[in-house]
């Protein structure tokens, strides 16, 4: 997911102050990550998110994903679309 100009078109943000726009966009994909991390993370043995923080590349994470958590895809679009709607929700208080 690309954190840009056509996402806050999205969530109803584009009046954002331009100023704003860098450090908010940053802080979501910051969000996402850590929301999407404790998702995969649920009900894993410390032994198997050792696995997963030892993978050194991109392919490797996502062979590891696709072997413990092959519904990780769904994690991500669901987390996505939850944020999204949150961020909707609030579009009001955070132009203010």
């Amino acid at each position: 997911m690309r954190f840009d100009e056509t996402f806050l078109k999205e969530v109803g943000l584009l009046a954002m102050p331009e100023e704003e726009k860098a450090e908010f966009l940053s802080y979501v994909q910051e969000e996402l990550e850590v929301r999407i991390g404790e998702e995969i993370a649920e009900g894993m043995t410390e032994e198997k998110m050792k696995e997963f923080e030892d993978a050194q590349t991109d392919e490797e994470a996502e062979k590891w994903l696709a072997t413990n958590r092959p519904n990780y895809r769904e994690i991500v679009q669901n987390t996505l679309k939850e944020l999204k709607e949150e961020i909707s929700r609030n579009r009001d208080k955070l132009l203010g």
